[in-house]
């Protein structure tokens, strides 16, 4: 499956939303600025179509570093956890921690899987933009 630039939670994606939202608060701020705007309906129609645009640009661009962080943070949470878990179980041979042991290899797979799950949802965007 090919990665499309631009999509949902990706680098390129964040870039876009932001060069989306400064080009719409541009448009806005050169309309704004100019004399007699407002007797065109056409004119208007602009300011209040990007003054949407700023406002959806923006959160979208939120939404997407969130994404991107929050994948990333997961990610490397869950490997540094797994690599612990193994330094417990397979190299020493042992854990000295009683019961909590069990409850940190489960903590551990839940972490893996909680991010298998987001990698999912990023493909399922993925699809429903190549589809669209």
């Amino acid at each position: 499956m090919l990665a499309f630039p631009g999509t949902p939670g990706t680098l390129t994606g964040f870039v876009l939303r932001i060069l989306q939202c400064v080009f719409a608060a541009g448009s806005i701020a050169s309309m704004a600025t100019s004399v007699g705007f407002y007797n065109f309906t056409a004119f208007c129609y602009v300011i209040a179509s990007m003054g949407l645009q700023v406002t959806w640009s923006l959160m979208l661009a939120l939404l997407d570093a969130y994404a991107l962080v929050t994948a990333t943070l997961s990610l490397a949470a869950a490997s540094a956890s797994g690599g612990v878990a193994v330094l417990f179980f397979s190299d020493l041979g042992h854990c000295s921690f009683g019961n909590e042991c069990r409850k940190f290899q489960i903590s551990v797979v839940l972490a893996f899987l909680s991010w298998i799950t987001v990698a999912i949802s990023a493909l399922i965007m993925l699809w429903i933009l190549a589809a669209v």
